[in-house]
């Protein structure tokens, strides 16, 4: 298939375009920058101009291509709301490009607020609330009655490059700005994890044989204790560790609070049955915990 990938470029973009393109497919990334467009060129993909807000740019890849992948969203968490409403316009501008062709559109949605306190599972399916404004997988999965292929893909934190590991990397952020490891209360709250030649891989595998209005877990490792997590960073960056109240999350996190007192598990049991999808990378812990990892 000839597939066009938002956010190609990207960290798990470029993953994702590697693995398709060692399989046989062929990949039209969007470039928003020369330094994208030169990303995509060393990769082997076709290149395809345009950004989120340029809507004309996101039909005009949908409609060109056999399948779709978005992968983009602007990672501004002080602008969540107003970067939310650039996804939804995004995601219906493609989803309306696609309608009546029955061609796949995998959108990425996160696991951290379906259920928080409990196991998220792929069968649950929060409906919109006004306190959570990215609507990805429910914009998407509208389109599975309209003669799209569409499927939700959710994704944990993402680890598998220096610098890298999804919300942790904020974290990191916060504690080198404070000077101080930072967990909520007793730090039970879990987070799940994967590495991202994993998730390159479900991406694929949904691509291939995912069901129309399905739901997917890119979780290898179900949830991981913020205490475990931090004291690995408290190791890694030489800083102190701390426990601290939930009312100091926000001055300490910013942003980011609202998801640092989560407890938000998750498992990828039918994903994995579904799909014969079966991690097999090394685990965000072993793979934090690495020198250099949260090098400056």
């Amino acid at each position: 298939m000839r597939v066009f990938i938002t956010g190609a470029a990207g960290f798990i973009g470029t993953a994702t375009t590697r693995e398709l393109l060692a399989h046989g497919h062929q990949v039209l990334g969007l470039a928003r920058s020369d330094a994208n467009a030169a990303t995509l060129k060393s990769l082997g993909a076709d290149i395809h101009p345009g950004s989120l807000e340029n809507l004309d740019s996101l039909r005009e890849g949908a409609r060109l291509t056999d399948a779709t992948i978005h992968l983009a969203f602007i990672h501004d968490f002080a602008k969540f709301a107003e970067n939310s409403k650039i996804d939804h316009a995004a995601i219906e501008a493609m989803g309306d490009a696609l309608a009546g062709t029955n061609k796949p559109f995998l959108v990425t949605s996160g696991t951290g607020l379906v259920a928080p306190g409990q196991l998220a599972t792929e069968s649950i399916r929060p409906p919109a609330s006004p306190h959570i404004p990215r609507v990805s997988e429910q914009t998407c999965l509208a389109y599975a009655t309209r003669g799209v292929r569409a499927i939700a893909i959710r994704l944990p934190q993402v680890h598998g490059a220096p610098g890298r590991a999804g919300l942790i990397s904020y974290l990191v952020n916060s504690a080198r700005d404070h000077r101080v490891i930072a967990y909520v209360t007793d730090g039970s709250q879990r987070w799940p994890a994967a590495h991202v030649r994993d998730v390159a891989r479900l991406y694929r595998a949904a691509l291939e044989a995912g069901a129309t209005n399905a739901i997917y877990h890119a979780v290898a490792e179900p949830g991981i204790p913020m205490r475990e997590i931090a004291e690995t960073l408290s190791r890694s960056l030489e800083l102190p560790i701390r426990a601290i109240p939930a009312t100091e999350a926000p001055h300490y996190y910013g942003p980011l609070a609202l998801f640092a007192g989560l407890d938000m598990p998750a498992s990828s049991e039918k994903t994995q049955s579904d799909l014969n999808w079966i991690p097999t990378e090394i685990g965000l812990i072993q793979d934090i915990a690495q020198p250099g990892y949260f090098t400056p």
